[in-house]
């Protein structure tokens, strides 16, 4: 990754953020509503948790087939990625809810996910949320040499097929988390001193992380064995879980920034970017299936990828209405905004961009 930050253009000609921002605050301000949760994510946490945990009650104290566990390990799987982005995502956003402790409390569900708060604050909240789609910055566009999601990223053969084996990776996405990618981000980060909020001592992060680590193997895979489920269904219902839970994180995650229609811009000679943070947003960023309503529940509004980037500070319960306010300010200013009107639109317009990356450039 690139340590030297590109910087954004100051001069917003069009006046889009001036104008957006001030129709949005108006809408909160008029109609008195707070701009964080309300009862209607506190009634999804409860949802959520009660899908992600009550499997693992159940295979605890029920003496079941591999298949029923197997069935209940996706249900897990399913409400841990729930418990992601929506409670998860709108805490460490600070948008759960007006009180900080909350936020505090609610972010901290991602040690659920088997992720650790500081690295995910510096790598999303600071990183993506701010050097949107940049190569070499935003590390949401680092798969390593395994899957080239820029074209800016350097081309291997294998490339010709990521195609095919992209969406099997995805789904390791949070089994990696529980093993090995935490601990090379934290010492990455540490290194390079980012923080995200009020900056932690090195040794307090570390203390954290290696406890946090320790509980969640005692939960995950030391209690099970001990009250009496096979050692080898307990692994494999760990890896299922881990599987389900990653690949729909995954695969949002890149339908909002990974389609042809959205720009990697590179910074000029003097590491600047053309556009305004905010312009950047719009032509970085794509929502997909808006008005469904399952997958705007479910995602916990990462379907509107447009409008939490320009305001992840407001929950995702507001994502709808904000929506129009942002297609109508970036119409009046002839600016883009990407949107696929259904989910499925939207995974094949990634299929086929992971398609066109993979070819040999020169040939592409």
């Amino acid at each position: 990754m690139n340590t030297t930050a590109p910087t954004f253009s100051n001069q917003d000609n069009l006046k889009f953020f001036r104008t957006l921002n001030s129709r949005v605050n108006n809408y909160f301000k008029e109609n008195n509503i707070p701009k964080t949760g309300n009862w209607k994510i506190h009634l999804k946490t409860v949802i959520l948790f009660t899908i992600f945990l009550t499997p693992y009650f159940l295979i605890l104290t029920l003496d079941m087939s591999i298949w029923y566990q197997l069935l209940l390990n996706i249900l897990m799987g399913i409400g841990m990625a729930g418990i992601g982005m929506n409670v998860m995502h709108d805490g460490n956003h600070g948008a759960y809810s007006s009180k900080s402790w909350i936020n505090k409390f609610m972010g901290g569900s991602i040690y659920v996910l088997a992720g650790n708060v500081y690295n995910w604050q510096v790598q999303h909240n600071v990183l993506h949320h701010t050097y949107t789609n940049i190569h070499g910055h935003d590390e949401d566009l680092d798969a390593g040499r395994i899957i080239r999601f820029t074209q800016n990223a350097e081309w291997h053969k294998f490339h010709k097929f990521q195609h095919y084996y992209s969406f099997f990776l995805y789904g390791l996405l949070t089994f990696n988390w529980s093993l090995t990618t935490d601990f090379k981000q934290m010492r990455a980060y540490l290194k390079r001193k980012l923080s995200y909020g009020t900056p932690q001592s090195p040794r307090r992060l570390w203390t954290v992380l290696v406890i946090t680590k320790i509980i969640y193997v005692l939960i995950w895979v030391v209690l099970p064995i001990s009250f009496g489920v096979t050692w080898w269904k307990v692994f494999l219902g760990f890896f299922v879980m881990h599987y389900v839970a990653g690949l729909i994180l995954s695969i949002v995650f890149q339908l909002a920034h990974v389609v042809e229609e959205t720009d990697n811009p590179i910074p000029n000679s003097n590491g600047e970017i053309e556009n305004t943070w905010a312009i950047h947003q719009l032509y970085t960023t794509a929502n997909f299936a808006p008005k469904n309503k399952i997958v705007n529940w479910f995602t916990g509004g990462l379907n509107h990828q447009i409008e939490h980037h320009l305001y992840p500070h407001i929950s995702h319960i507001h994502y709808g209405k904000i929506a129009e306010f942002v297609k109508q300010t970036a119409e009046e200013c002839n600016l883009p905004y990407h949107e696929f009107k259904t989910m499925r639109s939207a995974v094949i317009a990634h299929y086929k961009h992971l398609k066109d990356l993979g070819q040999e450039p020169q040939l592409a």
